[in-house]
């Protein structure tokens, strides 16, 4: 099968290649005028500051999955955008709150991990949401970083022009100078802006990943992200949450244009598992037929998805289930 958009376990010397047409930076490569910088971008910000909409516009597909809720982001995730003379390797991150448990005290350590790893930070507001207690901390501690920041004032399409200037006078007492860039990741809006600002603040360097790559994450990543989007959408409450999704087998099926998926999708209480599935197993069938139908766009093939329910009281505050699951 042709292998997603970086979707092959890989590390720098090798990631994964995109399927079907050949991408657009593909003059990129030996012989090629290599990019002038490079380095990693951490994307940093609340939860559902649209730090994951803002990767996806920047690839120009759905690499981190999206939905409504808070904190749907819950890994580092690594998107790669190789351009004639630089190379970003952008990380979003999840969203940094006051965690109360154990999961989510290792969301915001991989947040903050991923910040202090990163050549540039990039801090995503939401300007639409307005700036709370919790953004001025986080200013604070930015304030103080030494790598370079910039700041992507994001939904400015949800926002007056009058209020906008209020937060970005605001955000510029905070941070001085700090360059700031009002954008709209779900329309596109000075998102390339972004990218400009981000390129100058990059060291000068050869790529690191080659011109191809778009991610060093592996296929199985990616699928349970996509089924536990579709679990995102289709319950509420607690059960979001409480939930998560581990890949029992991943397949090819050669000569058939098949990938085989088996997965376990965990959760708390017998009641969420009676959510999940639903009456006479509706919900769960409709998770399966949406999932699938993202899994086989995003890999370029056919998928036979194959999904179960189990019920594990304390995955979520359990690190040898963390671990297990990848979180």
């Amino acid at each position: 099968m042709t292998a997603p958009r970086g979707a092959r376990d890989a590390g720098p010397a090798g990631p994964g290649s995109p399927p079907g047409e050949a991408p657009a930076n593909a003059d990129v490569g030996p012989g090629a005028d290599v990019p002038q910088r490079a380095g990693f971008v951490a994307l940093v910000g609340r939860p559902n500051a649209g730090k994951s909409t803002l990767l996806n516009a920047v690839l120009g597909r759905k690499l981190a999955i999206v939905t409504p809720k808070p904190q749907t982001t819950r890994h580092r995730i690594v998107g790669i955008e190789t351009r004639a003379d630089v190379q970003f390797v952008f990380v979003d991150t999840p969203g940094l709150h006051r965690p109360r448990t154990l999961l989510g005290e290792r969301m915001v350590k991989a947040a903050r991990q991923s910040l202090a790893d990163a050549d540039v930070g990039v801090w995503v507001v939401d300007a639409a949401e307005g700036f709370g207690e919790d953004d001025e901390s986080l200013a604070r501690e930015l304030a103080r970083e030494k790598r370079p920041v910039a700041v992507a004032l994001n939904k400015i399409d949800r926002v007056r022009r009058d209020d906008l200037l209020v937060l970005a006078d605001r955000i510029d007492k905070l941070l001085p100078g700090r360059h700031v860039v009002p954008i709209s990741a779900r329309t596109g809006e000075n998102v390339d802006e972004l990218l400009a600002t981000v390129a100058r603040l990059l060291p000068e360097s050869p790529p690191l990943y080659p011109a191809d790559a778009q991610t060093d994450l592996p296929e199985k990543f990616f699928a349970a992200e996509l089924v536990r989007e579709q679990i995102l959408l289709a319950t509420h409450e607690e059960v979001p949450y409480q939930s998560a999704v581990r890949i029992d087998e991943f397949a090819e099926r050669p000569g058939r244009d098949l990938v085989f998926i088996q997965a376990t999708i965990v959760v708390a209480r017998s009641s969420q598992r009676a959510i999940v599935i639903g009456e006479r197993g509706k919900r769960l069938k409709e998770i399966g037929q949406r999932a699938r139908a993202e899994l086989e766009r995003f890999l370029g093939v056919r998928v036979y998805l194959e999904l179960h329910v189990k019920v594990d009281e304390r995955w979520f505050a359990s690190n040898a289930k963390l671990n297990e699951l990848g979180l």
